[in-house]
Formats: structure tokens, C-alpha cells, sequence
């Protein structure tokens, strides 16, 4: 199977629990259907609609949010490249939030038929979505954390210092940094600041040398004070389980964190 393989950075994440086996990476190629692009900020579902199966991220960036009838907006989750967009949305008649897109997105489709062969027929994947799920729940609480908690500093410090372990665990982080497609006004929504606030606390963050965003990305100038500033402890990610961390730069990132 060729490691161009659309689904191929899902299964590198799924290995972070348990390396799988060829019949199993076989069975995730067979049931990802055909690539659809979406532009920036298009829905992939809308709340109150029912999703036919679970969207896998190829490429791009997405997130899950939940809108007021007033028009103010909590963004409750990022899908990075690899992610399954919740592996359960489908049991639900309805969706209670929406998933959009935040950049031009490749996605891929794994239907509610597929899902529930791959479950019935190969154990080992089953307990690998059953540890996606636990490992958005445990995203989910560190965000209530960084709102209830963490003064502005560190929860943007903290958000930073988790894309860049999420895309590194996936081979898309480098030392200097990684893609970071989003905006001001958007992290805004994700850390319950303002705007203006998040302009200046991403000014102080460059001013004292840690991070600086830059055409997209995420400039990383010190990860080491960014961890310190954050309490940033990648324990919630869990990726220290069974499978493998295939390139040599994740295996020394891990050990230092």
C-alpha cells in the first residue's frame, strides 16, 4: 500500500496506541471514500443535521464549534490533519454542533457501514478509536481547564504547545515550527478572549522570544520556556502507548517533554 495513501496519516496517528497490522491498515484504506475539497470555512456538518459516517482531515485544518442564536461563537475543537472528526457522530439522529472547516481542507468519508464492519471484525481497531475518542475527551478538559484557569499567556502558550505535539506525533512539525491556517479573530473563539487581547498577548509571546506567527504558521523560537510558560505536560495526548513514533526527531521531542 502506498504511503500516499489518503488515510495514510490516521493510521499513523491510530499506531501512537497499537501498531497494525497490513489486514488492518487494509481494511481503513478500503473503507475511506472518494477525497472532497472544501475551501476555508465551509461546513462538513451543521448542528441539527444527521452525519452519515465520520470525516476523516487529509490535509487542512477544521474545527467543531457551537454558535449562539446572537452570533457569538465557541470554538470546542481543532481536526488537524489525520483526525477523525469524532468517531461516534454518526449514532447521533442529530448533531448538536457544527463542523467546519477553518482552511482549504481535503477530507475523506468513512461511512457508517464501514465503521461498523471495521468494529465488528478487527478488535485491535476498535480499542484504537475507542483511545481517539478518550484522547478528544481529555483535549476537551484541558481547553475547560485553560478557560476556567489559565490566565491569557498561558492558555494560548498551552494551545500552541498542542498543535505542535499533534502534528509532530503525525510527521507535520518540524524543530522551527508547524501550519497553523488560523486566525486572530479564530483564536479568539477557541481561548474566550477578545480579539484585541489576543493580539497583544501574541505581541508579549513574541517579545520575549518563545513563538511568532507568520504566514500561516506557528514560528517556534523556544518550545522549552513555551512548555514552562504553559505547565504544558503532553501526558493528556497519551501517546506513549503500544505503537510507534516512526521518525527519530518525534522520539527525541517526547523524551525531552
Amino acid at each position: 500500500m502506498p504511503e500516499s495513501s489518503l488515510i495514510h496519516l490516521l493510521i499513523r496517528k491510530l499506531e501512537n496506541f497499537a501498531e497494525l497490522t497490513e489486514e488492518e491498515k487494509r481494511a481503513l484504506y478500503e473503507a475511506a471514500g472518494p477525497v472532497r475539497a472544501y475551501g476555508s470555512h465551509e461546513d462538513l456538518v451543521r448542528e441539527g443535521e444527521h452525519s452519515s459516517g465520520v470525516s476523516v482531515i487529509v490535509s487542512g485544518f477544521a474545527c467543531r464549534h457551537k454558535m449562539l442564536p446572537d452570533g457569538r461563537r465557541q470554538i470546542i475543537g481543532y481536526f488537524l490533519p489525520g483526525d477523525m472528526c469524532d468517531a461516534r457522530v454518526f449514532i447521533l439522529r442529530k448533531m448538536d454542533h457544527t463542523i467546519s472547516t477553518l482552511a482549504p481542507s481535503s477530507v475523506t468519508m468513512l461511512s457508517r457501514d464501514a465503521i461498523l464492519d471495521i468494529t465488528a471484525r478487527y478488535p485491535r481497531l476498535t480499542r484504537a478509536f475507542w483511545w481517539n475518542t478518550l484522547v478528544e475527551e481529555a483535549i476537551g478538559r484541558q481547553w475547560l481547564v485553560s478557560i476556567g484557569q489559565r490566565t491569557a499567556l498561558e492558555r494560548i502558550a498551552h494551545l500552541f504547545c498542542e498543535i505542535y505535539v499533534r502534528l509532530q506525533s503525525v510527521g507535520l512539525a518540524t524543530p522551527e515550527g508547524c501550519e497553523l491556517p488560523v486566525t486572530q479573530s479564530e483564536l479568539a473563539d477557541t481561548v474566550a478572549l477578545s480579539t484585541v487581547h489576543v493580539n497583544r498577548t501574541l505581541k508579549e509571546l513574541r517579545r520575549v522570544g518563545l513563538v511568532s506567527m507568520s504566514s500561516k504558521s506557528l514560528v517556534i523560537h523556544d518550545f522549552a520556556g513555551l512548555r514552562s510558560l504553559a505547565m504544558f505536560d503532553p501526558g493528556y495526548l497519551h501517546l506513549e502507548g503500544e505503537g510507534l513514533l516512526k521518525d527519530r526527531y518525534s522520539q527525541t521531542l517526547l523524551k525531552t517533554l
